[in-house]
């Protein structure tokens, strides 16, 4: 008897200790910012390449949401482009970032685009040419229309409010948020740019893009068919996208129209192109401050 009471009063020590190490866990998740609600679909879309060739892809969406049955606000998170590999990440997901938007009250959807992830064939509708050679109005009319057909899919969505959008973009992915606002879908309040361009090499020219002109005409040409707030965030220490280009391309945006704030942030780290998915910390406040301005802050 005194030994089977000693096993007893030993399981529940077990017990009481696994449950601790489980509430443990679940705070450092929350800690961690890892956002709840995570969902992911596909939707098959049709566009052109570079050189006018079209092909049906698979955009898989990445889904995160608040608790609730809304209707929340929408956020539309866009990747950048890897030069190593087209199919790394499989799915892309930033999770700490979206969570920063769930927190704020939206629905995020961050859609790896044709070309990209586990669907990725030869197929790739944003390789824009050789560097001397650069067809970026290409690029832009295929990924911006990819955006849109994610935004199409997702407005029916009893949980979210289709009058309340919001595009936001890294690098390449800050690139086509910009072509995507400036084709003004309805119910746009507003886009955020992130270190966005194309065309850029750290290796072989640091800090210049291929053909940056043509990216300047490409910012001209937004700026005058974008009618909602824009905010472009970029870093000193770019690697892909020096100062000099980033504000040509500002004042490009500016000066045939667009509404934009632009901030340039001190160097971050050794590489001041991975500000948004390093230094979450360092933008945050920029961000908070432009969402109040559009009245979407919670």
């Amino acid at each position: 008897m005194r030994q089977m009471h000693q096993l007893f009063n030993l399981f529940i020590l077990i017990l009481s200790m696994l449950s601790g190490l489980c509430v443990t866990c679940s705070v450092h998740a929350r800690e961690a910012g890892l956002p709840m609600n995570e969902s992911v679909e596909t939707i098959d879309v049709a566009v052109k390449d570079v050189h006018g060739n079209e092909e049906v892809g698979k955009i898989v969406i990445t889904e995160f949401r608040p608790d609730g049955a809304g209707p929340f606000p929408i956020v539309i998170m866009n990747h950048g482009r890897s030069s190593a590999s087209r199919s790394e990440p499989p799915r892309f997901r930033h999770p700490r970032q979206a969570q920063y938007f769930v927190d704020h009250g939206f629905a995020v959807f961050e859609p790896t685009r044709i070309g990209y992830g586990e669907y990725a064939t030869t197929f790739d509708p944003e390789s824009s040419g050789s560097c001397r050679g650069k067809h970026y109005g290409a690029v832009a009319e295929a990924g911006s229309a990819e955006i849109l057909a994610v935004l199409n899919h997702i407005k029916s969505f009893s949980f979210v409010d289709p009058q309340k959008i919001l595009l936001v973009g890294q690098s390449v992915g800050g690139y086509l948020t910009m072509a995507a606002a400036a084709r003004h879908p309805s119910g746009l309040i507003g886009a955020i740019n992130f270190a966005g361009g194309h065309g850029g090499n750290m290796n072989k020219h640091t800090g210049t893009p291929c053909s940056p002109q043509k990216l300047e005409n490409m910012f001209e040409r937004f700026g005058r068919s974008t009618t909602v707030p824009t905010l472009w965030i970029y870093t000193e220490n770019d690697p892909l996208f020096g100062p000099r280009y980033s504000r040509a391309w500002y004042d490009a945006f500016i000066a045939s129209g667009g509404m934009a704030e632009y901030h340039l942030l001190p160097p971050f780290d050794h590489n001041g192109h991975a500000l948004f998915a390093r230094g979450m910390a360092k933008w945050t406040p920029i961000v908070d401050a432009f969402l109040t301005r559009l009245g979407v802050a919670n």
